[in-house]
């Protein structure tokens, strides 16, 4: 046990190190849409990445930020550490969310989602290397810049060192008061268009078969398919649909967010969706979509992945809870894999994506000694 009290105070001892850095990120806003601002941030990471030993290689994309992938130490196998350091929020956000500390907590745009996370896996490495703790495995993080919009750019990464991994630590925020995500559902969409038959609609309105009229019929089955119960949600978000007020409307149209706990779950609402048929014979449905990020189901590699974790954080006095959450990450595809992982080993705070967004300072060097622990307590 003395070597987790050493790593924990060598993270403590580290604290205006872990804030400077923290804050250096957070000044270079990093909005998803803006290459150039993603890249001045990506710029600065890779330096501070290289300063701390890591041998960076960037995985350029020429329409949305260059991912950075670093590795540390060397070994026949390693462990990934994961996360994104682009935000939801627009260049100038900081005009209306200063930079603070106060009462404890450190303020500012993607404080909390999630450029903590990401030093706080930077000082987990600087204590394993620094203290001499000795790690089976290679570190390597892989840090993207389009999570925030679905990670169309940087999927095939994720994927590619999951696979070379024995686990994947993904250093999201975590849940309230710093529980841990050990399952996420799935999430999806789906368009449903459906094709009518135009006519006027005063003076023959019987010629014409009603597009909105049948897309009504199918919005009421779709809403069935909804079953919180069982963490099935279902959710007609955007509808759309004719031309003119004196016109029976040829098409219509609705887009639906689906959120599911297992790809079991995934294939049955995919299925219903394909099934859709008309109510009105005289009109076609047609649907398409499905899920961009599969579930991340709590299966026993992530629970034993868990009840490590709550030991090691048991040892540095901080108790550790578990949770589940409806919302996706990176995580989600690394688990569908069958990799082991961990999700929301990053800072604890609140506001996510919101004006309040902040994290708790004092517990940002435990939860870094947290990952160092789980990392050097990871072997054969």
């Amino acid at each position: 046990m003395s070597r987790l009290y050493d790593l924990q105070k060598f993270c403590r001892d580290q604290r205006d190190w872990l804030l400077e850095t923290i804050e250096s990120l957070v000044r270079l806003e990093s909005p998803t849409t803006d290459k150039s601002a993603v890249d001045r941030c990506g710029a600065e990471l890779a330096s501070r990445l290289q300063a701390i030993g890591g041998r960076v290689t960037r995985l350029s994309r020429p329409d949305r930020g260059d991912h950075l992938l670093t590795e540390f130490g060397c070994g026949t196998s390693q462990i990934l550490l994961l996360g994104h350091f682009d935000t939801v929020w627009p260049v100038g956000q900081l005009d209306r969310m200063p930079l603070t500390r106060a009462d404890g907590r450190l303020r500012g745009p993607g404080v909390f989602d999630m450029k903590a996370g990401i030093a706080i896996g930077m000082l987990a490495t600087r204590a394993l290397l620094e203290t001499g703790t000795p790690v089976a495995r290679r570190i390597v993080m892989l840090w993207t810049t389009d999570e925030e919009i679905g990670s169309a750019t940087s999927r095939a990464a994720i994927e590619d060192e999951a696979r070379r991994s024995d686990a994947v630590f993904v250093l999201e925020p975590s849940l309230p008061g710093g529980a841990v995500k050990t399952s996420r559902k799935g999430c999806g969409g789906y368009q449903v268009v459906v094709r009518g038959v135009s006519a006027h609609a005063g003076i023959e309105p019987q010629k014409g078969a009603s597009a909105v009229q049948e897309l009504a019929h199918q919005i009421l089955r779709i809403n069935a398919l909804q079953d919180l119960a069982r963490g099935i949600s279902v959710n007609v978000v955007q509808v759309s649909g004719g031309l003119r007020s004196n016109v029976i409307p040829d098409e219509a149209h609705a887009t639906v967010d689906v959120r599911v706990p297992s790809a079991a779950a995934a294939a049955e609402i995919d299925a219903a969706f394909r099934a859709l048929r008309p109510v009105d014979e005289r009109t076609r449905v047609e649907s398409s979509g499905g899920m961009d990020r599969p579930p991340l189901e709590r299966t026993a590699d992530v629970e034993r992945l868990y009840e490590r974790a709550s030991d090691i954080a048991r040892v540095l006095g901080h108790p550790l809870d578990e949770g589940g959450t409806g919302g996706g990450s990176d995580g989600n595809f690394t688990a569908a894999l069958g990799v082991p992982t961990l999700d929301g080993l990053g800072a604890i705070g609140d506001g996510a994506h919101a004006l309040h967004e902040y994290v708790d300072i004092e517990s940002l060097p435990d939860r870094a000694a947290l990952i160092a622990g789980l990392i050097a307590g990871l072997k054969d």
